[in-house]
This record gives structure tokens, sequence and C-alpha cells, in this order.
């Protein structure tokens, strides 16, 4: 599955939240608290914030933004008055919260003029499925250092001595103390050394040459397989769309990041 950045996670999530920011107009102020005006911008973005949260719209809601913001503007001419919007901290977190506004506000823009469409979520959705295939499994290993630990292990298991035991001797500590037992997962959830040797076992069966990979050795044993059904388009469909914006975002960002000059 795709690895998203943390960045562009939260900078899809912004600009999702704040698009109904990007409506609104000054218009006149809905309070002045001591000669200085409260914008109906300003209301406006802040009671979307609260909608986006979940709450209903609705005159005690528009009273409660309003009284919010009558309040932080009483406490924000406070803190002018000590100065404290001179300190290079606070500038420096001032500047932050503006950048946020306009990364959110650019990225909102660039989602709304390019949609993702159906066939590109039908592609997303037929790629998934074929990395997936069409079985998962559920296997133990046994992961040791040395080839020859595991040709060992091999030998024991040959002579009917249990898997479950000789796995505390496993390095993956993860699954020794279970007796080496890991989860159903589909292959492409491994290396593809562990993979391949896993697809081909049958049930009870286990690899009788070590299995290397960038781990070390492996003793692989299949507890059971069993079909895969992955789930219907449409009921992943808003995942999918999440998905494919969070790359387009993705690449936009690394596309800027290359053409930008940085002395």
């Amino acid at each position: 599955m795709l690895k998203l950045s943390r960045l562009a996670a939260l900078l899809v999530a912004g600009a999702i939240v704040s698009a109904p920011v990007l409506a609104a107009e000054k218009g006149k102020p809905v309070a002045t608290v001591n000669g200085v005006a409260v914008t109906q911008a300003v209301f406006d973005a802040f009671l979307a914030e609260q909608k986006a949260q979940g709450a209903p719209d609705s005159p005690d809601l528009k009273n409660a933004v309003k009284e919010e913001l009558v309040r932080r503007e009483v406490i924000a001419q406070e803190a002018k008055k000590k100065g404290l919007d001179k300190k290079s901290e606070v500038q420096g977190q001032i500047d932050l919260a503006r950048q946020a506004v306009l990364i959110r506000a650019f990225l909102s823009d660039y989602s709304r003029a390019h949609p993702v469409t159906d066939a590109q979520l039908k592609a997303e959705y037929d790629g998934i499925k074929a990395t997936l295939g069409n079985t998962e499994y559920k296997p133990r290993h046994i992961l040791v250092d040395k080839e020859d630990d595991a040709k060992a292990i091999i030998a024991k298991l040959d002579k009917g001595e249990k898997f479950s035991e000789l796995a505390k001797q496993s390095k993956d500590p993860g699954s020794k103390d279970k007796g080496g037992e890991l989860d159903w997962s589909t292959p492409s959830s491994y290396v593809k050394p562990f993979a391949e040797a896993m697809a081909k076992l049958k049930k009870g069966e286990y690899t009788k040459a070590p299995v290397k990979s960038d781990f070390g050795y492996h003793v692989i044993q299949l507890d059971d397989s069993r079909s895969l059904t992955p789930p219907p388009f449409e009921q992943v469909k808003p995942q999918l769309q999440q998905r494919v914006t969070n790359r387009q975002i993705e690449q936009l960002v690394k596309d800027l990041r290359e053409k930008a000059k940085v002395d």
C-alpha cells in the first residue's frame, strides 16, 4: 500500500476542512471591540470550522461564535498592550499560522481544479486487487542469523519436534512467543523471498531449505490459506478518493520543491 508522508496527509485534511473559508467576504463587522472590528470574514471562517467539526448550524451556534471571537479579540488586545506581538517567538508562530492558511487555500483550490475521476478510482481499485491477489495466508516462521542454524531447525522439524517450541529461538520478537505465528496476510505484505516460499507451501508444510531475506534466514510453516474476497468498489470508494487525492498532493509538493531555488 502507498505510504504517504505526514505532510501530504495534513495538507489534504487542511484543504478539505478549509474549503468553506475561501468563499468568505469581508462584509460589515459583526462586532466592534474597543474600536477594533471583528470582521464578517473572520466570523464566517470560524463558523465554518465549527460546522466542519460537527456543530449543527443554528442561531445558538452563531451567537456562541460571535461571543468567542469577542473574547479572543479582548485577549489579543491585552497581549498587544504588553508588547507580546513584538516578541520574535510570537512573530514566528504568527508567520507559521499565516503560512498554513495560505497552504490550505492553495491546496483546496488545486483539488477543485483537479478532481479525481471515477476512472482513476477504478484503476486504483483494480491495481490494489491485482497486488493483493486472490489468496491470503496464515504462516509461522522462525528467523535466525545463520543459514546453518536454520538448517538445524529444519532437521529437528524432520525428526518431529514442534515448530512452536523451536520458534522460541527466533529473533523475531513479535512472533517468537506465539510459536512463530503471524497474522493472516497476503503475499504482498512480506518481502519477496518469504512470499514466494510461503505461496508454494501446502497446509501444514514447512520449507525444506532456509529462506534468505534481508532480515536473515527463515524457516516457514503454512498453517492455513483461504480465498480473499476484496470489498466492492463502492464500499471503499471514499478511501480510494482520499488515497488518490493524497498522492496528487504529494506529487504536487514534490514538483514544486524540485523547481524551487533554495540557497
